[in-house]
């Protein structure tokens, strides 16, 4: 099983995703949660500052139980499990909230097809994720350079083409922004949006 971004190789990402310069698009992407929220791979609960009172209920969801533990907040139930295979009803969430986290999970397809399924038909799936650039030669690098990447970075992939997979994974994009965050483009080039299941 792969590891989950914000945990524990994030530093070679984190050198030109600092916190801070993260914290305009998790305060941003959070305060659109709403109702029951579900958080994929809540790592260390770096998120957790950022949710508002539109949040009910939040639970999230970490492969590592190490990170479960260390991410326990009062306002949040946390859950060992994969995203691959959700421990949650059908239509029981509503809203699926997944954050530098797609790079890594082995199936994101099979992921976000879950999520997906636990979403209520009326629910959201909000997303800020770095991926695929745009740019042809900064492609060929991220394709040449995440085999070896993602062996040193608990499974990440710089090459993921995100917006393409969470349509294909049965969701209608409501919104998508992308751009560069400074530093190497190979790794910092994002999606932020949200989509509803189809």
């Amino acid at each position: 099983m792969g590891i989950y971004h914000d945990r524990v190789v994030p530093l070679l990402i984190e050198l030109s995703m600092r916190s801070r310069e993260l914290e305009p698009y998790r305060r941003r992407l959070l305060a659109q949660a709403g109702g029951r929220v579900l958080e994929i791979g809540v790592g260390a609960g770096a998120n957790l500052p950022f949710y508002t009172g539109r949040a009910a209920q939040l639970v999230g969801i970490e492969p590592h139980p190490r990170l479960v533990a260390k991410a326990a907040h009062g306002k949040a139930e946390m859950v060992a499990g994969s995203a691959e295979e959700l421990p949650f009803p059908d239509r029981s969430v509503d809203t699926v909230v997944t954050t530098f986290t797609l790079c890594t999970i082995p199936d994101p397809i099979r992921a976000l097809r879950e999520m997906r399924r636990v979403l209520k038909p009326s629910g959201q799936l909000l997303f800020v994720e770095h991926g695929l650039a745009p740019e042809d030669g900064v492609r060929r690098w991220q394709h040449r350079l995440t085999p070896l990447w993602r062996r040193f970075t608990g499974g990440c992939h710089l090459d993921r083409p995100i917006a393409r997979l969470v349509e294909d994974a049965g969701f209608a994009m409501e919104h998508v922004s992308t751009g560069y965050m400074p530093g190497p483009k190979i790794m910092t080039f994002l999606y932020e949006g949200s989509a509803r299941p189809k």
